[in-house]
């Protein structure tokens, strides 16, 4: 399992070289590089599900009652709007300092993953998570970047999945809020032992390209599909 996981350096190269920069953007400058390295994450994730012998149910409810993961919640005035505006069951996401929002199922823990800002994960079933990545760009609206089939296709293709996954996108489409436009995009990528069906949202705003994905053993889309939709369509941008 060693060999699905790539180094930090290499995701950076390839989706650099995924998509043309101008010339003289800030992709080469000294700004720290920070990409979704979900690959050995979800190799973790797998090998958790298979040792797991403990009852589901209890453990999610106890784990839902004594959930205590550190959580800053950095508040401006959209921030407390967004938070009101949540859906029950879910918890909100603000992050003042790098200028994006998101909701995430109540229940799930934030755990540190190098190369991702933000993950938080359901530690019952660890393939059901939720990461951001961020990297500089100096592309002011992603459809610079081509249309959503175009940049879903090579984002799965070139950083979302290794390339020993088996991948099909099952739907791309666009979405405008506040005047800026986001891509989102279903896909499904299937390993030897195990198939993840995730979800993604990307933009460009404040210099840098963001990319939020989610997603869930396959086995469980049905049941989680609309919690997932539902951290997806929160993510938004705002400036800093």
């Amino acid at each position: 399992m060693a060999s699905l996981q790539t180094s930090p350096t290499l995701h950076r190269t390839l989706f650099q070289n995924s998509f043309p920069q101008k010339h003289g953007s800030s992709s080469s400058s000294s700004s720290t590089f920070r990409r979704r390295e979900g690959i050995s994450f979800i190799v973790k994730a797998e090998q958790e599900l298979s040792s797991s012998s403990t009852d589901i149910s209890g453990r999610r409810q106890a784990i839902a009652i004594a959930a205590t993961a550190p959580l800053v919640f950095l508040f401006n005035q959209s921030s407390i709007s967004f938070a009101a505006d949540n859906k029950s069951g879910f918890q909100p996401v603000v992050d003042r300092k790098d200028g994006y929002q998101f909701v995430y199922p109540f229940g799930w823990q934030e755990v540190v993953i190098e190369g991702q800002d933000k993950v938080f994960k359901d530690v019952i079933e660890p393939l059901e998570n939720v990461s951001v990545t961020m990297i500089p760009t100096s592309k002011q609206d992603i459809k610079e970047f081509g249309s959503p089939e175009q940049v879903a296709a090579t984002l799965i293709k070139k950083v979302l999945a290794p390339p020993n996954q088996k991948t099909k996108i099952i739907q791309a489409t666009e979405r405008e809020i506040d005047g800026k436009a986001y891509y989102q995009f279903e896909f499904v990528a299937q390993a030897p032992n195990y198939t993840r069906h995730a979800l993604s949202a990307v933009s460009i705003g404040n210099g840098k390209f963001y990319t939020l994905t989610t997603g869930a053993n396959e086995r469980r889309w049905g049941k989680m599909k609309d919690r997932l939709n539902t951290i997806v369509e929160s993510f938004q941008l705002f400036k800093v």
